[in-house]
């Protein structure tokens, strides 16, 4: 086990200095986040005062959003580090290596988490200069990072699983893009009961991203009490599980081709 977590952290550190090396690679998304959060808040902020809202803040809502589309673009990030050491051979003279191959694929994985993280607590410094409160405090801040990390996990999973896959840079994008629409069939703008088409009515009860937006804007706007917490993170733990054994199995499919 302590060889297993030194691999790790060992593969990890690497995929978090090319990270570094490379800004360019999750600066724009993170851009996007934040082009997000200043024009909906700008375009939208009005209809919190709708009788739906109760008198939140519309900033409160809106900024999961920013906060969700950054963990599904920066996701993207593992999978496109791990399609460049196949590309250029790396990832097969890893294989020959006496490390452990689940190691070798969670290094990205948390680091695509760890990167998330840093980039979710900027989006929350620049809400609170917008104005930002959360009802619940500290406490709730904690609990939209978790949920933020553990969402970032998942799709960080997904895309190494992907890219194991697929082996195709431009393939691998698309797998983890095509996901983007979850964003948009769901309570993106309004609260579910102000959503009026039956058919985006089903997409938003039946879309993950859904509970997440409510587990983070119950800490936010709510308070403790609300069960959209707990969704959430039973939510999240699912999707997790789904996706993190979705990559371990591409990992052994990629070590018994080649």
């Amino acid at each position: 086990m302590k060889i297993f977590v030194k691999h790790t952290l060992l593969f990890t550190n690497r995929s978090l200095l090319n990270t570094i090396r490379n800004p360019f690679a999750f600066i724009p998304n993170m851009v996007i986040s934040l082009f997000f959060l200043f024009v909906y808040q700008a375009g939208l902020s009005g209809i919190a005062e709708l009788p739906a809202f109760g008198g939140a803040s519309y900033l409160a809502f809106i900024l999961p959003v920013a906060i969700v589309s950054g963990a599904i673009g920066g996701a993207g990030g593992a999978g496109q580090s791990l399609i460049t050491d196949l590309e250029n051979g790396y990832f097969s003279r890893l294989l020959l290596t006496p490390a452990s191959r689940l190691a070798i694929v969670l290094g990205p994985i948390i680091a695509g988490m760890l990167q998330l993280l840093a980039q979710t607590i900027l989006i929350l410094l620049i809400g609170f200069l917008m104005g930002l409160k959360v009802v619940t405090g500290f406490g709730g801040v904690v609990v939209v990072l978790l949920l933020a990390v553990g969402w970032g996990l998942a799709f960080a999973g997904y895309s190494v699983g992907f890219a194991l896959r697929t082996k195709n840079a431009q393939a691998a994008q698309a797998g983890t893009f095509i996901f983007f629409p979850l964003l948009f069939l769901s309570t993106t703008f309004v609260p579910y009961d102000l959503i009026e088409a039956g058919w985006l009515k089903v997409a938003a009860l039946i879309n993950p991203t859904t509970y997440v937006f409510e587990g983070m804007r119950a800490v936010m706007i709510d308070g403790w009490g609300e069960s959209d917490i707990w969704k959430a993170f039973i939510v999240i733990v699912l999707f997790c599980i789904a996706t993190i054994s979705f990559a371990a199995v591409s990992a052994r499919q990629a070590v018994s081709r080649g």
